[in-house]
């Protein structure tokens, strides 16, 4: 999303707010939470951390080890309005960024959707050589291209996943999955509908590619509070789903793994 300012600040001003944030930076916290029993003394780096809206939230709930980097200047800047720790690093030169400092959580929320196979695997084997034993990443990605419409022309999104990919492109990198599932799956009729009808905008000449929104905006008050209630819910009911807009993974270095 480097280059995308606007897009930056719609983030900044309602990812405490929106739903979908709520949910994901509850879900990464309460991953946390499970692998390293409760402990707030854990290093953890958010690499592409937009805004740093995750980092404020750990920040909140006692986490203080925290580190971010990002591609983009105008989140960095973001970020540094909230005080947090975070440097502008190109994940695509991640080689020579501080290769001796090991975390014991990487978090990479959206963000492999923005490379190529090539890229990417370089990406995740950096990515690796940086966790301590023990270690976990932690990552949320665009799921299914059934899911794929105006928002992912906004924010420069080029490719979705399903956990196939991720089974491929991992062990090779030194990572394996140790938790997956696919998540909004309850919203998903609702999401797909939205989406396609998106799409069909485009291909109609409704709008324009150009002229793509995100859907980086705050609904009004009960529906926010609606679509929050159904997907706590969700992840209260189901430990895992096979059908969502999102991929939520959890990995180990390949040593680690029992």
């Amino acid at each position: 999303m480097i280059g995308r300012s606007e897009e930056f600040e719609k983030m900044f001003r309602i990812e405490e707010q929106l739903w979908w944030y709520r949910i994901l930076h509850e879900r990464v916290v309460d991953t946390i939470v499970h692998f390293f029993n409760g402990r707030r003394d854990v290093s953890i780096l958010d690499a592409g951390c937009g805004t740093g809206g995750l980092l404020h939230f750990m920040r909140e709930r006692g986490y203080t080890m925290l580190r971010g980097i990002d591609g983009s200047s105008d989140a960095v800047d973001f970020c540094h309005e909230r005080g947090l720790p975070v440097q502008l690093v190109n994940l695509n030169e991640l080689t020579g960024f501080e290769p001796d400092v090991l975390y014991d959580v990487i978090v990479c929320n959206d963000v492999f959707c923005y490379f190529n196979n090539d890229d990417l695997t370089r990406l995740l084997r950096q990515l690796a050589r940086r966790l301590k034993p023990g270690g976990i990443l932690i990552s949320n990605n665009n799921a299914f291209g059934i899911f794929q419409g105006q928002h992912d022309l906004a924010v420069g999104s080029t490719r979705r996943f399903v956990q196939a990919d991720f089974d491929r492109l991992m062990p090779p990198t030194g990572l394996n999955i140790v938790r997956a599932t696919y998540w909004s799956f309850l919203l998903a009729p609702l999401i797909v509908a939205m989406r396609q009808w998106q799409s069909w905008q485009l291909r109609l000449g409704w709008r324009r590619a150009e002229n793509a929104q995100s859907d980086v905006y705050l609904p009004s008050s009960w529906v926010n509070k609606t679509l929050y209630t159904i997907v706590r819910l969700e992840g209260k009911l189901f430990q895992r789903t096979p059908f969502g807009s999102s991929l939520f993974i959890v990995s180990k270095p390949t040593q680690a793994v029992e």
